[in-house]
């Protein structure tokens, strides 16, 4: 966004303030200083009248040209083509240096005598304003002969390049910076009033007009009617400022429009009257609102322009077209955006200012367009407007400024917030005692609550007044369920690394037909993915190992001997649901070659993956497997259980899967990341009295379990039981169909030391109870 000092000084005075003071108030109040550049005009530049001009005798392009200076008369040779046109213009005399150094000296062109220079804006190191002289009017001030323009203090102006912030739609208008500057600098801000100056007042445009309003609409517009009896530029100030703010068009129409729009924010079109007459050659507007709820503007014969979004091109306005509509616009940045956002139009650069809101105060917008087109004899002007305007209901918030300025850290009163909000354009009605309604304006769609306004009042009164304070901060103990979940897998992490397994990510997506062909589940069709990102990850994953056996095979076909992998996320279950799993996989060698090996390490076992997976989990049990996938070993598998529920599976890698994935022995575990949750650890008496081992040896059937016999020792309810385990596992042919199993018993009594006779009982009780549910025999 670019604004001139001169161009703020229309609607807040400045003159007194100095160009740094404005470059610390831009970037105190949040639009952000990107550059400055001022535009000074050379000594010995003046205003000079053309007296005469004639074509040179020897050169087709040039003229010799009378310049009357006011204190004599001079021959200037000109090659600029408008200079026929040309009343006043700058003269660089004898002795001027210009912007880029060159020395004004006396010289013949093509034998003429020339005694000076007649300038373009170019060359005074002014914004250029289309191709050859400058053409001096009175819009800069009153014109004397012979004067200096360095002493034009609206030629002599400063640039200010700002960086908007895109919800500070506000600012993209002079008007829109001026108001923050006046707040800032506790100056009023000089509103668009209507001018006193001679107008053309033609009938009135309901005559002409008809304005048809076919549905409810959410755009807000203003039409005025005029007409152009031939073609009018700007005055030279007003092209100067457009071309400093880089709109500057050779289309004098475009250029109208666009130093209306950055003046006052206001979004405005205009078109040629002939597109909108009907065949009885009258002028029907009508705004409507579509299927897909675009608010239009369009003719009779269906052409149409999208308000805050484009204008129909056949409709633009030109310098040849004698009846111009002008159609002022405003709609609500908020509901555009989510009407255009999932729509492919093309936009026109309003759209830049309408998605960020533009001034929704057409009236002012509109007076402004007829006072500066009026006063210029640009336009003609019909006798009133023909309005369609949105009623929308005022939002108000309730603020209490004990909270304000425990937000901004300093205490404020109720008369500083008042003042500064109503400047910014806020209404400020007072409630209870501390309490403010605040109204906020439509041109601050982004205001929503005290933060905001808390932001406003900050960046006016400067973050920089407000006293430093000690930082305090009072934290509470967060101790819930995310910090616990945290917890438990950083350490299952630690642990599994200090293991030997290596953590991978991978994508939360899978291949539906590889989880089809291992017999995993897929979502139903209603919650399948409608744009996956590639082809082979069209689904949601239901299980961890497919992408962790992808990894795994990468790594084998990279010669790597060893590949061990865990994961912890997401899977989901056919009906969407999400649940985090761990998975583990170990391929290949159990450890490297080394001199304890000879070399010769050999595979990984299934006795030795259930340690390692122990160590990272903590302890579990194991039972006959009830999971049914392709992967799964038919001999090699087991439930994996922890406080009596099944959480998941352990299994050696299925010979055909193996095969499919081209990997050496591999095994594979998955298990519910709930059933590791850790639990409430209750705090139990150590017995001070010495603990016995006893072990015991019995015959069971080879296809009984631990796991069987677990239960059944557990069942007894012994309270001098501390723990048992098993110690040793022998078979042979003698013993037949039978095993020999030693188990450890540690008993201890919390009351006493334990006698012979009681060691015995308690041992003669889980042995019965061992012969009567298990079968077992004492050996």
């Amino acid at each position: 966004m670019i604004v001139t000092r001169n161009w703020l000084n229309e609607f807040i005075d400045i003159k007194e303030t100095s160009d740094d003071e404005l470059c610390v108030a831009f970037n105190a109040i949040g639009l952000e200083l990107a550059s400055i550049k001022k535009f000074n005009i050379p000594n010995k530049i003046v205003v000079g009248e053309i007296i005469s001009c004639e074509k040179h005798p020897d050169a087709d392009k040039l003229n010799v040209c009378s310049v009357d200076l006011g204190f004599g008369k001079r021959q200037i040779v000109c090659g600029a083509a408008n200079v026929v046109y040309a009343k006043y213009v700058a003269v660089a005399t004898i002795g001027a240096v210009m912007p880029d150094g060159l020395e004004i000296k006396p010289t013949k062109l093509r034998g003429v005598e020339s005694d000076g220079m007649i300038c373009s804006a170019d060359e005074l190191g002014l914004p250029s304003v289309g191709s050859g002289i400058m053409i001096l009017d009175e819009s800069i001030g009153e014109l004397e002969l012979g004067k200096d323009l360095s002493e034009f203090a609206l030629l002599n102006d400063t640039l200010f390049e700002l960086e908007i912030t895109p919800n500070r739609g506000d600012c993209l208008s002079v008007y829109g910076v001026a108001r923050d500057l006046s707040a800032y600098f506790g100056k009023d801000l000089i509103e668009i009033k209507e001018e006193n100056i001679s107008k053309k007042v033609k009938l009135g445009i309901s005559r002409e007009v008809a304005l048809n309003i076919n549905s409810e609409m959410d755009a807000s517009v203003e039409i005025k009617l005029a007409t152009q009896d031939s073609e009018h530029k700007l005055p030279l100030l007003c092209l100067i400022q457009l071309s400093a703010a880089g709109l500057f068009t050779q289309d004098n129409i475009q250029n109208m429009l666009q130093y209306i729009m950055h003046t006052t924010g206001i979004v405005l079109w205009a078109f040629d009257a002939n597109y909108f007459k009907n065949d009885e050659d009258k002028i029907n507007i009508d705004i409507d609102k579509t299927q897909d709820d675009l608010n239009i503007v369009k003719n009779s014969f269906g052409k149409t322009s999208i308000i805050g979004v484009s204008q129909d091109k056949d409709g633009i306005a030109n310098a040849k077209t004698e009846q111009i509509i002008l159609i002022a616009q405003y709609i609500n940045p908020n509901i555009l955006n989510d009407v255009i956002s999932d729509k492919k139009i093309d936009k026109d650069p309003i759209f830049y200012n309408t998605s960020r809101g533009s001034n929704p105060n057409l009236e002012s917008g509109i007076l402004y367009a007829t006072n500066i087109l009026s006063k210029y004899e640009i336009l003609d002007f019909y006798d009133g407007v023909l309005s369609h305007k949105v009623n929308i209901e005022d939002r108000t918030i309730l603020i209490d400024c004990l909270e304000l300025a425990s937000i901004i850290g300093q205490d404020l009163d109720k008369s500083t917030v008042t003042s500064i909000l109503s400047r910014l354009g806020f209404k400020v009605s007072s409630k209870i005692e501390n309490v403010l309604g605040i109204t906020i304006p439509q041109f601050r769609p982004d205001i929503t609550n005290i933060q905001d306004i808390a932001e406003e009042v900050l960046r006016i009164i400067g973050i920089d007044t407000i006293e430093a304070k000690p930082l305090k901060i009072k934290e509470n103990t967060h101790r819930d369920s995310k910090i616990f979940e945290y917890r438990l897998k950083k350490q299952i992490r630690n642990r599994a690394v200090a293991s030997g397994f290596y953590e991978t990510i991978s994508y939360v997506f899978s291949d539906s037909s590889l989880q089809e062909k291992y017999d995993f589940d897929n979502l139903k069709s209603e919650f399948e993915l409608l744009n996956p990102i590639v082809a082979e990850l069209n689904t949601l994953r239901s299980t961890l190992l497919l992408n962790m056996l992808l990894s795994a095979k990468r790594n084998s076909n990279y010669s790597k001997k060893i590949i061990p992998l865990f994961e912890i996320g997401s899977v989901f279950d056919s009906d969407r649901v999400e649940s985090q799993k761990i998975a583990f996989v170990w391929s290949g060698q159990r450890e490297l070659e080394n001199v304890s090996n000879h070399g010769k390490p050999s595979n990984m076992d299934m006795s030795t993956f259930l340690q390692k997976i122990g160590f990272a989990i903590g302890s579990f049990d194991l039972k006959s497997c009830s999971f049914k996938n392709a992967l799964l070993h038919p001999y090699q598998s087991a439930n994996i259980v922890i406080d009596n529920k099944v959480c998941g599976f352990v299994s050696k890698l299925h010979p055909q899967a193996q095969e499919d994935f081209d990997l050496s022995d591999t095994f594979m575990a998955e298990i519910d990341m709930s059933a590791l949750a850790q639990k409430h650890i209750l705090a139990t008496e150590i017995s001070k009295f010495q603990s016995n081992i006893k072990d015991l040896s019995i015959l069971v059937d080879k296809d009984m379990s631990f796991a069987n016999i677990k239960e059944i020792i557990e069942e007894i309810g012994c309270d001098k039981l501390h723990s048992f385990y098993p110690v040793d596992l022998y078979s042979d042919t003698s013993l037949g169909d039978k095993q020999s199993l030693t188990i450890r018993f540690v008993i201890q009594s919390l009351e006493k030391t334990l006698e012979d006779n009681e060691l015995e009982e308690a041992m003669n009780k889980i042995l019965d109870s061992l012969i009567q549910k298990a079968g077992a025999v004492l050996r």
